[in-house]
């Protein structure tokens, strides 16, 4: 007989005091395709060699091996005021692997919490087609959002209210391995969000 496990979110939220940006993912992977103690921690995910083309025109910036620099990743968003967890804090693999597609929402996070304390940001960016599928259902369900009307296309924004403060929703790209566009074609769309709205200049 088979036994549905439920995975508890592994990783406390990444919240810097001067919180600007918050990136949402959907679930970390299994830990067995972890490099790091931190987000986007598989190896082959290309979210920190996206920063490190877009902050120091160098994709293997964060790069130390065959791991990425935990010390690095998280003084750089530190310094950044790039705020980061997922949209969802319990699931279930349906198909035992990191596949969004098989990835069932027991417990989505609670964005109202999180938004509290992050008082200085009002850009959230979502991190591939589940992530925003789940925050909409957030925004649907939680009576405390006034929720946009629909989703944004990959590199567009909408805009919610949560307790008199409004929020610029930015979808961006997968940063997986398997999303079909080039690692310069997803830093661009990140770029857009980041330099602009976060108030940095590339290296």
């Amino acid at each position: 007989m088979s036994t549905t496990i439920i995975e508890q979110h592994p990783l406390e939220p990444f919240l810097p005091l001067d919180t600007k940006v918050l990136l949402l993912g959907s679930f970390p992977p299994q830990r067995k395709r972890w490099s790091m103690n931190f987000f986007y921690p598989n190896f082959q995910n290309d979210m920190w060699r996206i920063m490190g083309l877009i902050f120091y025109e160098d994709p293997l910036h964060f790069v130390k091996g065959k791991r990425f620099d935990e010390v690095l990743v998280r003084q750089f968003c530190e310094d950044k005021g790039i705020a980061l967890y997922d949209t969802a804090q319990a699931v279930i693999r349906q198909n035992n692997n990191a596949s969004d597609k098989f990835l069932a929402v027991v417990t989505p996070v609670n964005l109202a919490h999180l938004l509290d304390s992050i008082p200085d940001c009002n850009i959230i960016a979502t991190t591939g087609q589940k992530s925003t599928e789940i925050l909409f259902s957030i925004l649907a369900e939680g009576l405390e959002f006034d929720q946009p009307q629909s989703m944004p296309t990959i590199g567009t924004f909408v805009t919610f209210l949560y307790n008199q403060r409004s929020f610029r929703l930015y979808r961006m790209p997968s940063t997986s391995r398997a999303y079909p566009k080039s690692l310069k074609e997803k830093a661009r769309y990140f770029a857009t969000v980041l330099l602009t709205h976060n108030n940095q200049d590339a290296c």
